[in-house]
């Protein structure tokens, strides 16, 4: 009976030995790794080049799953600074990213600045225009124009910045229309409902409903500086430093090239 107690013991010891060589001959990982949801917090201008990057990401890391926030960047280092539940921010303007910076928030170690862009006036593409360049705003025929609010987006700051470089602020203030954010500002124009408006030209390329009719030169505006970092009191700080890291390789600084952002 003894020898038969032993005999079973071995084979026992013999199965388990074998079926944990089984498992590392496979390479297979003896756990999945934890799934995880990142928020996001990111300027409008920049959602359809992130929806790329999402998916992109997604394909190497399926286990975390990215919640995208878009809004004006005032508004959204405000929800910031609140308190609300975000894991990385990515601003339009270097004041909104600073602010955290200097409130804790972001460490200066975990931010970066990322891209550029550049502002244009754009006008309706269905229809006859009187607007050339950005002096052609003072023309009594225009009477609408709109801009994000300058206090909350950063394109909007930039756009009054511009016109009171070239002397116009002044007398067309009481022709603005304001936008709670750039996609909003182009929709405006894409629809008609105002004769020009002021956005970034990586929003301006990805609408067929608008025409670009100038460019801001770069000494009208402060520089448009995309910074992004790691908010400091993430729930997943590893895992927002791992996607912190791809925003800045090779392959997700070409997607944002492809959309018309200045990568270098």
């Amino acid at each position: 009976m003894k020898k038969q107690w032993k005999l079973v013991t071995v084979l026992l010891f013999l199965f388990v030995v074998s079926a944990c060589s089984g498992k590392e001959s496979t390479g297979q990982p003896s756990a999945e790794k934890e799934s995880v949801e990142l928020t996001i917090s990111a300027a409008a201008s920049l959602k359809d080049a992130m929806t790329v990057i999402q998916n992109k990401y997604k394909e190497e890391h399926p286990e975390v799953e990215l919640k995208f926030n878009y809004g004006a960047s005032g508004s959204l280092q405000q929800q910031v600074s609140q308190g609300a539940p975000v894991d990385l921010f990515f601003s339009a303007a270097e004041d909104k990213f600073d602010k955290l910076v200097e409130e804790g928030n972001i460490d200066e170690k975990d931010g970066t600045d990322l891209l550029r862009n550049e502002l244009v006036l754009v006008v309706p593409k269905e229809g006859k225009t009187v607007i050339k360049d950005f002096h052609d705003l003072q023309k009594e025929e225009v009477d609408q124009i709109s801009i994000g609010i300058p206090e909350s987006v950063p394109a909007g700051k930039y756009a009054q910045e511009s016109l009171e470089k070239i002397d116009v602020w002044k007398e067309i203030e009481p022709k603005i229309v304001y936008a709670k954010d750039v996609r909003q500002v182009l929709s405006y124009v894409e629809t008609g409902n105002v004769q020009a408006g002021i956005v970034y030209k990586t929003d301006a390329l990805i609408s067929d409903k608008v025409n670009i009719a100038a460019t801001a030169a770069a000494d009208m505006h402060t520089p448009i500086i995309y910074p992004a970092g790691i908010i400091k009191n993430s729930k997943h700080y590893e895992q927002a430093k791992v996607f912190y890291n791809y925003l800045q390789s090779d392959e997700a600084l070409k997607v944002f090239t492809e959309y018309g952002f200045i990568t270098d």
